[in-house]
């Protein structure tokens, strides 16, 4: 599969691309509680949605759960925004896997709605499952990783993968980010260590860098 430094994986054999987290109407959630910020994040993350489905032009899109903010995330959506999301789905099948968020795909939208998705000997899920699971891909924990260069450190989104699992980015464009050394990765991938084989693929601005999480930072 393809890691895509916008923060899709491409499954060339399938044509298939695959999101997680989206978070849509993110913004609106957070003004309806006077946390004003721009609200501009659904635009913003259906045009980058929009460039990867022109590059790769997929025959299936799956998006990993937490598509919505929220369950009134749909009530808040705007006309121009689900006019996005339906040019988007034209002309391929379109699958909402749920999340923890968006138990329920807001009214008036198409598509199909599972809570797993089998394909063969992989298995796209919301949240990953804690312990072994081979052939996963997931989302839901927003993995970043912090790492040292000649002019201090950046933090950024990454993919996280031992050769088995791979847990996704968040796409959203205001999705926050967990990192890597955070115990909520453990059961996952185990606590790390001199022999950990897990790497991030950290986003860069037009590649993706393999980074051992050895050599990745704490927050």
């Amino acid at each position: 599969m393809i890691a895509d430094p916008a923060g899709a994986l491409f499954w060339p054999e399938e044509r298939l691309l695959i999101v997680a987290d989206l978070h849509l109407e993110k913004g609106s959630a957070f003004a309806a509680r006077r946390v004003f910020l721009p609200p501009y994040d659904t635009a913003a993350t259906l045009a980058a949605l929009a460039g990867l489905v022109a590059a790769y032009r997929p025959r299936t899109v799956a998006a990993l759960g937490d598509s919505f903010h929220d369950v009134r995330a749909g009530e808040r959506l705007g006309a121009e925004d689900r006019g996005r999301i339906r040019a988007l789905q034209a002309g391929r099948a379109w699958i909402w896997i749920a999340g923890n968020h968006d138990r329920d795909l807001p009214n008036g939208l198409e598509g199909e709605t599972c809570r797993e998705l089998y394909i063969g000997e992989i298995v796209l899920r919301h949240e990953p499952r804690p312990g072994q699971s081979v052939g996963e891909i997931a989302g839901h924990l927003h993995p970043v990783a912090r790492v040292a260069g000649r002019a201090g450190s950046v933090r950024r989104r990454s993919f996280l993968c031992d050769g088995e699992r791979c847990v996704l980015p968040a796409f959203g464009a205001f999705a926050g980010g967990l990192n890597i050394h955070d115990s909520a990765f453990s059961p996952l991938f185990g606590r790390g260590g001199a022999g950990d084989d897990v790497i991030a693929h950290v986003m860069g601005h037009d590649e993706v860098y393999a980074v051992p999480r050895r050599r990745c930072l704490p927050d």
